[in-house]
């Protein structure tokens, strides 16, 4: 399995001025253009930190999920959530061939925890021999700030406020996720039962 992401979360969509705020920084210095890149830089990684911890997209973005073969044969999980649409299903042949599976044969069941693609009236198509199928989808709470829950988005501005306040500190435990932090995600963690196939 390999997921990648697609599109990046723009700039625009990031909440500087609020994160600025919060840390109640100053305005109106010579060098603000430097300090908001350092400020971008926290923001996205306590952002992908957070998704990596819960399996939630936060902000909404375009992903293609690359498998060897399907899970089961009438559903397939999608390792992150939410799912608002996919985009399109491919079988590739060993030869690299390309076959766009209509979108009639699958539909999106949604999901918080485990969206899944699943096969429309029996099972999804087979993939082929030596092949894979890609599955693109949109994934995430909403295309800007104000469309995340508030505990998802005060957890990303504590982790990013720790990021930025130790700056200047190596890296090791005091790089620690913060209990603050745990607390607010734990309720939106995907607890996963089981690895394998059915």
């Amino acid at each position: 399995m390999m997921l990648i992401e697609e599109t990046a979360v723009p700039a625009g969509a990031l909440p500087m001025a609020e994160f600025r705020d919060h840390l109640r920084l100053g305005t109106g210095f010579a060098d603000v253009s430097a300090a908001d890149a350092a400020l971008e830089a926290y923001l996205r990684a306590a952002l992908a930190a957070i998704e990596a911890r819960t399996a939630k997209v936060l902000l909404e973005r375009d992903f293609l999920l690359t498998l060897e073969d399907w899970r089961g044969p009438e559903a397939q999980p999608l390792p992150v959530a939410p799912v608002s649409v996919i985009g399109a299903v491919r079988l590739r042949d060993a030869a690299g061939v390309v076959q766009l599976v209509a979108p009639e044969r699958y539909r999106l069941v949604r999901d918080m925890s485990r969206p899944r693609v699943q096969g429309v009236g029996g099972s999804l198509p087979g993939v082929p021999r030596e092949g894979a199928v890609e599955i693109a989808f949109t994934a995430g709470f909403g295309p800007d700030w104000g469309s995340l829950p508030v505990d998802l988005a005060q957890a990303v501005f504590l982790l990013a406020a720790q990021y930025y306040e130790q700056r200047h500190e190596g890296f090791g435990e005091a790089q620690a996720m913060p209990f603050g932090v745990m607390a607010l995600i734990a309720p939106w963690r995907t607890v996963r039962v089981l690895g394998g196939r059915r």
